[in-house]
């Protein structure tokens, strides 16, 4: 057994949170045949993330009945917006007396990826709800014999976001555009996989959202095209993640909200050296 190495994967998941660490260890010692790898941490995750318990239902309690706290969140995590700490204000209180939020750095961020993975469920199922939906694709469509095909997901998700968006406003777009392809992606990888946001990189600007799926790992960044030169820097910033993982793989799917922008999608792979992206652009 690697102690360190599970107790980094099990704590990038839990933030240290009691109930959430103990859940784990007694998932891979009792139901998952005491799998005591990354692996395993990541399958109890998956399977924890599918039960009901107490805390989720708190969050989506507090989400359903308490519209500053709801705002709150829905800026943070999907808007990637920050805010300081303030002990007046009565959402952000709220969220710490729950041990959802936490204070960091004197900003406010959820206090844990499951927590976060949790509040994106809640927020993509509203979206189907309210009548936004892009989930026109089946699992089978892009999964073969196990295996996920990232590729054809993201391409097949740029046509249809074009065939139902093409025509809706841009400034609504620009602030949804990256729950809505958390919102088609999940239901794909829904029994057998997970997403979570790499919160360093969440801005308005870029997103990296990192899917596990099986045994295997995939890196998408979300962006919005500002040029050319931003483009190719957003590979250079690829190129560092992808370095950080031990990837040599990555997946790149950009917004482009201009006026002159192209009529219809467009993907290709691209190579920089050793690395290797699916580049495609949603219009």
């Amino acid at each position: 057994m690697d102690i360190e190495a599970i107790s980094n994967e099990i704590r990038t998941y839990t933030n240290g949170y009691p109930y959430l660490v103990s859940r784990i260890c007694q998932k891979i010692d009792e139901e998952l045949d005491k799998d005591w790898t990354v692996s395993g941490v990541q399958r109890a995750v998956n399977e924890i993330l599918h039960e009901k318990n107490f805390l989720f239902d708190d969050i989506s309690q507090n989400l359903q009945h308490d519209k500053n706290f709801y705002n709150l969140l829905y800026d943070i995590v999907v808007n990637g917006n920050s805010y300081a700490y303030s002990a007046v204000n009565p959402a952000i209180d709220w969220g710490i007396m729950f041990g959802i939020l936490k204070k960091q750095n004197r900003q406010i961020a959820v206090d844990n990826q499951i927590f976060e993975i949790t509040i994106y469920n809640y927020f993509s199922t509203e979206k189907k709800i309210d009548g936004i939906d892009i989930a026109r694709v089946l699992p089978s469509e892009v999964i073969s014999k196990g295996k996920f095909d990232m590729a054809l997901a993201v391409k097949k998700f740029a046509q249809h976001y074009h065939e139902l968006y093409s025509k809706r406003d841009d400034s609504f777009l620009e602030r949804e555009c990256r729950l809505l392809f958390l919102t088609y992606i999940k239901p794909l990888i829904n029994g057998k996989g997970f997403f979570h946001i790499e919160s360093e990189t969440r801005n308005l600007k870029r997103l990296d959202v990192i899917i596990d799926f099986g045994s295997e790992q995939f890196i998408v960044e979300l962006k919005v095209w500002h040029g050319e030169q931003k483009h190719e820097q957003a590979y250079k910033q690829l190129i560092e993640y992808l370095n950080s993982k031990n990837k040599n793989e990555g997946y790149l799917l950009t917004f482009d909200f201009r006026k002159k922008r192209a009529k219809k999608p467009s993907a290709k792979w691209v190579r920089k050296g050793k690395k290797k992206f699916y580049d495609c652009l949603a219009v």
